[in-house]
């Protein structure tokens, strides 16, 4: 049963008849419809008209950000026209940047957590909800609460607060309570715990392998702690628990083990049962591979809802899913009882984040935008910049600071691959793909001479995509003839003289942000003797700076300087010259085992 009374609702008599009277006036379509949560793109008012008409009044809504005063229009119009206001959703996962384009970045949460300062993750939540609020969401799909223990993982890494779980649940809570004093609810993700495994669940099954006394102490620590912290919603992940489906479940066989989206063991038995979960429980994207490849389509759909998920995060087909969920209903996969408890929840969320008896005049106020992107808002950013770079790994001596009177001549040598740029599109990260330039114009602006190093292959294909095929050959003849003087197939190495006898330093960066990728690992254009490798470590001064995956010293073991930035913000970029330069110390710690686990890393 559904207390809507009890945390996290906290529903009076008035909201509570609200929430019965509209279910009791729906029609069937209707709370079929309640159950999706669609990913729209339309801002003007006869496009959202239409997705409405064509998704039968969804539940909820989420998007990609764009300009502030698109999404309040795109928000405005949805609950003009929606018969039932709509949940309008954010992944405000760094910030108000995850509303709107025209939010603020503040930090990813490990950059948070490295700077040890719990008032920031306050600060990350009430600016995001802030700026949020103020373009009409009213819903976060943050924050993160899984745990980034197995360093291979590409689908959390700085996305996560770290490895430890005390320090998870405590900043967790003080994001939670800065969206709170901004009026938004949230949803903490990915229900049973991301991380653990180093599979992504965007492009593969994922596992959660803990037993069931690991994952009490670990996971099971922070969901307790934020169910009595009070969290209205759980987004669970496409990611098994075979230990607790098999408590549960003792006759399960292995082939029958789901990931929790669709695992009623783990959604009502555990979440439900075992840590007396009352809120909303709303699925991962269904579009993902860890669960889409689990089992047909007409019947993931009304499944995930009967395991214990009261709303469904997008169609792939609004017809089509609309269809089999509604089969799923009336064929009995879907009870009615499940039905009514999912409707119940989502009315009673809807009502926790004032829309009970909504009308388009309480929307925020088209000049309220004011308020997104406000100058001090920064100022947090900065302060984050500063107290998050960590400096892992420093056993060479005297090698800081670096000032032209030192090093004037430095070689700037990034490592790929290239910056994925889905993150920022999608609100959750940074645009990193201009750090290598904002970092070399700004070091120049101190005084030191920078060079940045394009690796022969590269340079070589882009002198031949350019050449006529007369000119092309000739240069094939070339590198040939270059080979053969190396006496070997690796001739495109240099003479060690040719770096030392032209550079001071060497500042290796990477900026390798991963989503919906298996890997975030480093990859070299040449395998042996290329300047992108840093093999040269003995031979002149080097630096390594990883602008987004903490984990790259696993890959660069024989560096004897290795800096974490966690992001390749501008501000970022400012602080690490200052604390290069020795003007600013370096005060992260890092909230993960930066080593690996390695020896070799470390010595």
């Amino acid at each position: 049963m559904v207390d809507l009374k009890a945390k996290p609702f906290y529903l009076n008599d008035e909201q509570i008849k609200w929430v019965n009277d509209t279910i009791s006036k729906m029609t069937l379509d209707e709370k079929i419809g309640q159950l999706f949560v669609h990913f729209t793109a339309a801002v003007e008012e006869e496009d959202v008209k239409s997705e409405i008409r064509e998704c039968r009044n969804m539940g909820g809504i989420r998007f990609n950000p764009l300009e502030k005063e698109a999404i309040w229009e795109m928000n405005y119009n949805y609950q003009k026209h929606s018969k039932i206001p709509v949940l309008s959703a954010v992944n405000t996962e760094s910030g108000g940047i995850g509303a709107t384009k025209s939010g603020t970045y503040i930090g990813n949460e490990m950059k948070i957590a490295a700077t040890r300062d719990k008032k920031l993750a306050y600060q990350l939540g009430l600016i995001s909800g802030i700026e949020a609020k103020a373009v009409g969401c009213n819903w976060a799909f943050a924050p993160i609460t899984d745990l980034v223990l197995d360093w291979h993982n590409p689908g959390i890494s700085t996305r996560g607060w770290g490895s430890d779980p005390e320090l998870v649940l405590e900043f967790s809570k003080e994001y939670f309570r800065g969206m709170t004093d901004a009026g938004m609810v949230c949803a903490m993700k990915h229900f049973p715990g991301d991380g653990a495994d180093e599979r992504d669940p965007h492009v593969s099954s994922s596992t959660n392998p803990l037993s069931v006394e690991e994952w009490d102490r670990t996971y099971g620590y922070v969901y307790r702690g934020m169910i009595e912290a009070g969290i209205h919603s759980v987004m669970p992940g496409h990611i098994m628990l075979p230990a607790y489906q098999k408590y549960f479940n003792p006759e399960i066989e292995d082939r029958d083990l789901l990931p929790a989206t669709l695992c009623k063991e783990i959604l009502t038995d555990l979440l439900r049962g075992k840590l007396g979960f009352n809120g909303l429980i709303v699925s991962d994207a269904s579009h993902m591979v860890g669960v889409a490849g689990r089992m047909k389509r007409s019947e993931l759909v009304p499944r995930a809802i009967q395991a214990g998920c009261d709303m469904f995060l997008f169609y792939n087909d609004p017809d089509e899913d609309f269809e089999f969920m509604k089969n799923g209903y009336l064929n009995g996969i879907i009870t009615e009882e499940r039905l009514h408890e999912a409707l119940q929840r989502i009315l009673g969320l809807k009502a926790a984040a004032g829309l009970a008896n909504f009308s388009i005049d309480k929307f925020p106020p088209f000049s309220g935008l004011a308020v997104v992107g406000k100058p001090e808002y920064k100022k947090i950013t900065q302060e984050v910049s500063d107290k998050a770079i960590t400096l892992v790994k420093s056993i060479e001596e005297e090698v800081f600071p670096v000032t032209p009177e030192r090093y004037k001549r430095i070689l700037l040598v990034p490592v790929g691959p290239e910056p994925d740029s889905m993150l920022s599109l999608a609100g959750m990260g940074v645009d990193g793909s201009q750090y290598v330039k904002q970092l070399k114009e700004k070091l120049e602006a101190r005084g030191l001479t920078v060079n940045v190093y394009v690796d022969p292959i590269k340079k070589n294909l882009e002198r031949m995509k350019k050449a006529p095929k007369w000119l092309m050959k000739l240069i094939l003849r070339r590198i040939a003839k270059k080979s053969r003087k190396s006496k070997g197939a690796y001739g495109m190495k240099q003479p060690i003289r040719a770096l030392t006898e032209n550079f001071d330093l060497v500042l290796s960066v990477a900026n390798v942000t991963s989503t919906m990728k298996t890997v975030q690992r480093l990859e070299w254009a040449i395998s042996k003797g290329g300047w992108d490798n840093p093999w040269y470590v003995n031979d002149i001064p080097t630096i390594f700076v990883s602008f987004a995956c903490p984990f790259h010293l696993a890959d660069v073991p024989q560096v004897k300087n290795y800096i974490n930035c966690y992001d390749a913000d501008e501000t970022t970029i400012d602080a690490l010259i200052d604390k290069l330069a020795g003007k600013s110390e370096f005060k992260g710690t890092s909230p993960v085992d930066a080593f690996c686990g390695f020896i070799d890393t470390r010595i």
